[in-house]
């Protein structure tokens, strides 16, 4: 290793040890000199001790690395001496100090002889972990039972099941993609946990209307299931969770003008008067549902009793599951004419892939006017569906409110189209 490239590496070491002891030596400032274990020059000097250890095992090979592992023993074996003599002076426990120097000494060591901006990285979350003492067990405090559970079904969805399932068509129609179909499961399950984090902190009212905002840039659908489900649970809160729903329909709408402007602005200016009137009536009813909502108590009693309802989760899989695969039967019978049939169809599950589709179209392939009515009616369609969705799952309340505003958005939105022809 060239002596430059030694000294940049046995600065960053410095850096870490500098950063890792500035955050023990601030949670110890009250302490006298000689009262604390390890300290702000401790650490910076454990990872500097590393380094060094490090840079050795660099010139000596296989001995050499015998060597580190014998300094890193002997540097913890002091450091939990000190850390035992101090709680024994004290009457405390904790071991976070022996592990913070032990982390400075190993992350100054793996910047000479490993990866050094990974290194530097894991510095820095040191750091941020011990800064969040006071936070973190303050969360654990407040943490349910349920939603630590829920926290790792979710978990298990993501990591474990998701990776293990093949990422390719396993039917006769090639319609059914698990990892895709389990990947669109799991969304589901992480807007439905997300909404409940939100509502639980931000409160009922402005919880609601976040939740409904953030789900419908990734999933109006997941966002109205969530609202629906809600609804379900509580009473009295209908005007609410109607108000999520279409705070969430409204972001899809406007969704999909973005990404079919980023495709294609001559079809973007056959879509956006349509489109973004129909958005527009959907945020006003939102905003007049809010508005008569205010009178209903906020707060803890709007999140949902189950953070993560995953029989619900496992539902709208087998669903989309179906749909899929009608989708599939009915474009192999309409052919390329059916760009139609095929858009109604694919907006009973979402509206990104049939706008992807269409919007990278040849012109040649598919005339503007049909590929923005595609687009349209697979707009139409889907929100349509997600009403229906509420009132099946949440009732009449909800449901009629939901309905008569996606009814007023999409007939406004037809008039904008005729009135442009």
């Amino acid at each position: 290793m060239e002596t430059t490239e030694l000294f940049r590496r046995l600065t960053v070491a410095l850096a870490i040890g500098l950063l890792i002891g500035l955050e023990r030596g601030w949670q110890a400032r009250e302490d006298e000199e000689g009262e604390r274990a390890a300290g702000f020059r401790t650490h910076a000097l454990a990872a500097l001790l590393g380094a060094v250890w490090g840079a050795i095992s660099n010139q000596t090979g296989i001995g050499g690395a015998v060597a580190l592992g014998l300094a890193f023993a002997v540097f913890s074996a002091a450091i939990m001496l000190f850390r035992y003599r101090e709680i024994v002076h004290d009457a405390t426990f904790g071991a976070t100090t022996v592990v913070a120097a032990m982390l400075a000494f190993a992350l100054g060591a793996f910047a000479v002889v490993g990866d050094v901006e990974a290194a530097a990285a894991a510095g820095v979350a040191t750091a941020g972990l011990l800064a969040l003492k006071a936070a973190a067990h303050g969360w654990l405090r407040r943490l349910s039972w349920e939603e630590l559970r829920s926290g790792l079904t979710l978990a298990a969805m993501t990591v474990i099941l998701l990776p293990l399932l093949p990422d390719r068509a396993v039917d006769p129609w090639q319609a059914v993609n698990p990892h895709e179909i389990w990947l669109m499961t799991v969304l589901i399950a992480v807007i439905s946990f997300l909404g409940y984090v939100v509502m639980k902190a931000a409160g009922g009212a402005r919880g609601v209307a976040l939740t409904g905002i953030a789900g419908g840039l990734v999933s109006s659908t997941a966002a109205t299931m969530t609202m629906a489900r809600l609804s379900r649970e509580q009473s009295g809160g209908a005007s609410l969770f109607a108000a999520g729903a279409l705070f969430a329909n409204a972001t899809m709408v406007f969704r999909v003008l973005a990404i079919v402007a980023l495709i294609d602005a001559e079809l973007l200016g056959a879509l956006a008067p349509p489109l973004a009137a129909g958005g527009v009536v959907m945020l006003l009813c939102a905003a007049a549902f809010m508005r008569r909502a205010t009178a209903v108590p906020a707060g803890a009693g709007f999140a949902p009793k189950n953070p993560l309802d995953l029989g619900a989760v496992l539902e709208f899989g087998a669903l989309l599951t179906v749909i899929s695969i009608l989708s599939r039967l009915a474009m192999r019978m309409a052919g390329g004419a059916g760009a139609l049939a095929v858009a109604a169809i694919s907006g009973l599950v979402d509206v990104d892939p049939i706008t992807l589709s269409v919007a990278r179209l040849d012109r040649a392939t598919l005339a503007l006017d049909v590929a923005a009515a595609s687009i349209g009616l697979a707009v139409a369609v889907n929100t349509l569906a997600k009403a229906a969705l509420t009132w099946w799952i949440a009732g009449s309340g909800l449901g009629f409110r939901v309905a008569a505003a996606s009814a007023l958005a999409l007939a406004c939105g037809v008039a904008i189209a005729l009135l442009a022809r």
